[in-house]
């Protein structure tokens, strides 16, 4: 990657939409070193409107443009994951470095395009998933660090959600398996490997299987996936997806001494129990702008003053198990 560094970062959204409302919009102008110069939409009146409300000076109804204003320095794509390839290309030929909305893209192989996109330019890569710098997730990292629960034997993942009335929505984006890559299982499920990805090592092995078993999507996308998988540590892990069943939301890592369960979604709790059954109990307060910590990694780092835990590299590894796992059994 180039080692050129900014003295300050100037972002410009492309795809201001509803994760740019709080998730991340404000977390680029409130990190230090950063501001936000530019948004853009390809409806010129939200992306007016979007800038009227946050204070945003500029905004584009095209991203050519947007890309090319010489105030802008760095890209944000915060588009749905079938246009992350085509604009982190166009980016990086403009010598812009980008962050990307998770997960990276549709497929591993237009991650790795990616990849040498910004390689060949000589510009970074960074993915949002943001949980890697969220404080229940820092809290497990040290945990493990601190062997508490002995030898990591396995890990069982879960996550379940009620068929909403937003699945039956043609104009959902998320279960669109042309626009996402998948289903609900691409959106969240990723976030959730990539958690595995950076609390224990790449997964190097990995099969599943996936299918729409409600029949309650406008779309042929998966409601349904279970997979294993092994970590380069020799982890194993089973997880199970559902987007057609009551909640659940559940990491469960095993070892000789005890466990460790976490959620990634919901209460953001962590419980820590030893090989006698008794427990102890962790809650944590998650930033209002979500991705305030991560985007605060990927400022420094382009400023040179520190590094981005979750880079394109990072980001393509996940979207090369959820290729493996997401393996349709029935007639898409």
């Amino acid at each position: 990657m180039s080692d050129t560094v900014l003295a300050d970062v100037r972002w410009g959204i492309i795809g201001a939409g509803d994760v740019c409302e709080v998730k991340s919009g404000p977390a680029l102008q409130r990190a230090a070193g950063s501001s936000l110069v530019a948004v853009m939409r390809r409806d010129g009146a939200k992306a007016a409107d979007f800038a009227r409300r946050h204070g945003v000076p500029k905004w584009y109804d095209d991203a050519d443009a947007l890309i090319a204003d010489p105030d802008i320095n760095a890209i944000y794509v915060a588009t749905p994951p079938a246009a992350h390839a085509d604009i982190t290309a166009r980016a990086a030929a403009a010598g812009k470095p980008v962050y990307v909305e998770k997960p990276m893209a549709r497929t591993h192989a237009e991650c790795l395009a990616m990849l040498q996109a910004c390689s060949a330019a000589g510009v970074k890569l960074f993915v949002a998933y943001y949980r890697r710098r969220l404080p229940n997730i820092l809290k497990v990292k040290a945990l493990l660090r601190d062997g508490v629960i002995g030898e990591l034997l396995h890990v069982d993942v879960r996550l379940s959600k009620p068929l909403g009335p937003a699945a039956r929505d043609p104009a959902n984006w998320r279960v669109d398996p042309v626009l996402a890559g998948g289903g609900l299982f691409y959106d969240m499920g990723s976030h959730q490997l990539d958690v595995l990805d950076y609390l224990l090592g790449p997964i190097v092995a990995a099969s599943g299987m996936a299918a729409n078993r409600a029949g309650g999507y406008a779309t042929t996308a998966e409601d349904t996936t279970v997979g294993h998988w092994r970590h380069e540590s020799g982890v194993l892990g089973h997880g199970t997806w559902c987007f057609a069943a009551p909640e659940e939301d559940c990491i469960t890592l095993t070892g000789t001494k005890g466990s460790i369960r976490f959620d990634c979604f919901t209460a953001q709790q962590v419980t820590r129990a030893d090989e006698g059954g008794a427990a102890e109990l962790f809650s944590f307060e998650i930033p209002p702008h979500i991705q305030q910590p991560l985007v605060q990694t990927v400022v420094d780092d382009l400023r040179g003053v520190g590094t981005c835990p979750s880079t394109g590299v990072s980001g393509a590894r996940t979207s090369w198990v959820l290729d493996q796992l997401c393996q349709r059994v029935d007639s898409p």
